[in-house]
């Protein structure tokens, strides 16, 4: 009798625990999928890079002497016109150097007359013995003495002319380095930097020292940026760019790619090109060494199918009714596409009357990150297409996370699952 209601005892509470599952136990609500249409409209399709506004002319304004600056005649931000006196440096070395030079050319010029004077007088001697030794007065000794004297004035003339010529041309780099005493500007131009003082000494010993740094022309500047090796191939001359810079937040300024350079830059293994984006700067408002965030236009298409991003990369969930289970995109297919040719075909996702999922295969053209252009002749405009499932809250159990983590107090759908 014990062994029969411990027995019933025993179904009593196994009853009682299956009416309570089947009762209060959870039930999972059908899989609803999140759509939008498929619109028409354009896209542009943007390279982007990080790069450094600069003047597309700056002139490195130097001394090719040494010596003590005397005075400065320009200073940062400086406008100044090409041949305006910038600095002075001290001329007095240079003008006793001069002065030298011009008392050596006078000495030499002084000694060439002497030559000259001296020659004649030879000349005069050989003549004078060539009339003797016919008549015996003189022995043929005497002769010779004459003729060498005479040939060596000769030569001593070409010496002493020599001497000038060196004495012109010592004097001339004298006057030179003179001339180079006096700094100026060899452009119309704004200073952007001056890297010396007044009273400072330089030295032109090993290199030319530089003094001011003069951008030629402000108005019209350039950002230099580097851009990637898999995006270069869309970057041509005379593509349309624009870029933002921290000073003025907001605003953007439009430009062109005026030069690819070929050159490759080689960081770490990460190859880039140097771009260059020229841009009209009238005001001076944007000044060197800003730093650009550029955004190169590489394609522009208007009145096109698109979808966004999130419908190309859906994939249908474990357990959903599909039209035909070989239609299901390949494992590893990030995009959650069908893979084709070159990688441009893709499936979108639709539910049809029956609530079942059917693929659309679609290639895939340019995308600006958010939307891509599709071309198919299975979709046409407006045609609803899945990006997402939604799932309420209540599918997780607050009891499934740690205390603090979760939001089990909210309520409402769970979005953007799948995408």
């Amino acid at each position: 009798m014990r062994r029969v209601s411990l027995i019933v005892g025993v179904l009593a509470i196994g009853l009682a625990i299956a009416g309570y599952v089947f009762f209060n136990g959870e039930r999972r609500p059908p899989l609803r999928y999140r759509t939008v249409p498929v619109e028409r409209g354009t896209i542009v399709s943007l390279v982007t890079a990080t790069g450094t506004i600069n003047p597309i002319t700056t002139i490195q304004v130097g001394s090719q002497v040494s010596g003590m600056i005397e005075s400065l005649h320009a200073d940062f931000n400086s406008k100044v016109k090409a041949n305006q006196v910038v600095a002075r440096i001290d001329p007095f070395p240079y003008q006793a150097r001069r002065d030298q030079a011009v008392a050596s050319l006078a000495n030499a010029r002084a000694a060439l007359d002497k030559a000259r004077i001296d020659l004649a007088q030879r000349r005069r001697e050989f003549d004078r013995a060539k009339s003797l030794i016919g008549q015996q007065f003189i022995s043929q000794n005497e002769v010779d003495v004459a003729l060498t004297a005479s040939e060596g004035a000769v030569a001593q003339l070409k010496v002493t002319e020599a001497a000038v010529k060196q004495a012109e041309a010592m004097l001339q780099a004298a006057e030179l380095d003179l001339k180079y005493t006096v700094i100026r500007s060899p452009v119309d131009g704004v200073v952007i930097s001056r890297l010396v003082e007044g009273g400072q000494r330089i030295s032109a010993s090993f290199s030319i020292p530089t003094l001011f740094l003069i951008a030629e022309d402000v108005t019209k500047m350039q950002v230099d940026t580097n851009v990637s090796e898999a995006d270069i191939g869309g970057v041509a001359e005379g593509k349309a760019a624009s870029f933002t810079v921290d000073a003025y937040p907001g605003e953007q300024i439009h430009g062109r790619v005026r030069q690819v350079r070929n050159a490759p830059i080689n960081i770490q293994n990460v190859v880039t090109y140097d771009v260059v984006v020229e841009f009209e700067n009238p005001d001076f408002r944007l000044k060197p060494g800003m730093t650009a965030n550029v955004s190169i236009v590489v394609a522009k298409k208007e009145q096109i199918l698109k979808v966004p991003n999130s419908a190309l990369r859906f994939s249908p969930p474990k357990g959903a009714r599909e039209v035909g289970a070989a239609a299901r995109p390949a494992k590893g297919d990030e995009t959650g596409g069908v893979s084709g040719p070159a990688g441009r075909q893709r499936a979108l996702w639709k539910q049809n009357l029956n609530d079942e999922l059917e693929p659309v295969p679609v290639e895939m053209g340019i995308s600006d990150g958010a939307y891509a252009e599709i071309s198919s002749t299975a979709i046409t405009e407006g045609d609803q297409v899945i990006i997402g499932i939604e799932s309420p809250r209540g599918d997780r159990k607050g009891g499934d996370l740690p205390p603090g983590f979760g939001s089990g107090q909210q309520r409402g759908p769970r979005r953007d699952r799948g995408i």
